[in-house]
């Protein structure tokens, strides 16, 4: 039985892609922030597969942690990294975590025998920190693919600029150690949309949609959101998880990078899904995520599906 340690198995997307590699016949690692939290990882004791299934605590700053945990792993899924709108200090709550983690666990990893495939959970962010902005200069039509050069927006948001910084560390890394046995890969999710498997109130995904489903501005972000009716590229997370295990368990992907990316609602009418009333435009394809479609196999829920399924879970 192989073994896949996930950092971040327990949060939105993670809890999914627990599930995958527990449904395939995997031994299943998953970290734990504070062990104590049991509340955050319950849900997955409930998976078919739990039986093999362990909860183990790590810092992602503490590299001694970071070795602990991926010993013994033939895969590793790095989604540690947190994901927050409203931060008091970007640099200890999302710079340090995000950047310096991803550093450690880099280095961790290149030393770490056992760990043959690794993929990493970026997100469009790291291509473009202005995210759900279009790129200055860009034109409105443009589609959005892999081959764009990264944008990088000093006045974007601190989780954004984060993302941006720590996927550069991955990409200078592979270029660095090309002799490496490692295989890493890299996938950027749009909006990521759908239900939950658990009742976690920590998911600013699930936030989002409360927010877009009844219409509330609790900050200036959001309102500006509903002022500039603005576009959203969306995608299920059912179908990040499973575009993350397909990755995790190809062969001959090394150095690949994928975005995760369906249709392009407005908020009105991704307001207009959540409520099960009919949508006014049609959608657009702004992020392309075809190139995922081709080398993994990946196919698309609709938005339809994602906002009506997380109606449903929700009680709405």
């Amino acid at each position: 039985m192989k073994t896949a340690g996930i950092i971040g198995g327990s949060g939105y997307i993670g809890s999914y892609v627990t599930k995958a590699f527990l449904e395939n016949g995997f031994s299943v690692k998953v970290s734990a922030t504070d062990i104590k939290k049991k509340k955050k990882y319950q849900h997955l004791k409930t998976l078919p597969g739990a039986e093999n299934l362990k909860i183990i605590s790590l810092d992602t700053r503490d590299i001694d942690s970071l070795r602990s945990f991926v010993e013994g792993c033939d895969i590793v899924i790095h989604g540690g990294t947190p994901f927050q709108l409203d931060v008091q200090d970007p640099a200890k709550e999302l710079f340090e975590p995000t950047i310096k983690g991803t550093e450690n666990f880099l280095t961790v990893i290149n030393e770490t025998p056992s760990v043959k495939k690794v993929v990493i959970i970026a997100s469009v962010a790291s291509y473009n920190t202005g995210y759900p902005m279009p790129v200055e200069g860009r034109s409105p039509d443009h589609l959005y693919t892999e081959s764009d050069e990264p944008h990088l927006n000093e006045e974007g948001h601190p989780y954004a600029q984060a993302k941006y910084y720590a996927d550069q560390v991955v990409q200078t890394f592979i270029k660095d150690y090309p002799e490496s046995d490692k295989q890493i890969v890299s996938v950027y999710p749009v909006g990521v949309m759908g239900p939950a498997l658990s009742e976690r109130d920590d998911s600013t995904s699930m936030g989002l949609q409360y927010l877009f489903k009844n219409k509330i501005a609790p900050n200036p972000f959001v309102q500006m959101l509903y002022d500039h009716d603005m576009e959203f590229a969306i995608v299920d997370v059912r179908d990040v998880a499973e575009g993350i295990y397909r990755a995790a368990t190809t062969d001959g992907l090394h150095g690949k990078q994928y975005y995760l990316s369906n249709e392009s609602w407005k908020v009105s009418d991704i307001s207009r899904m959540l409520n099960n009333e009919p949508v006014v435009e049609k959608p657009r394809f702004v992020y392309s995520g075809k190139k995922a479609e081709q080398d993994l196999g990946l196919s698309y829920k609709t938005a339809h599906v994602s906002f009506s399924d997380y109606a449903a879970a929700s009680g709405g």
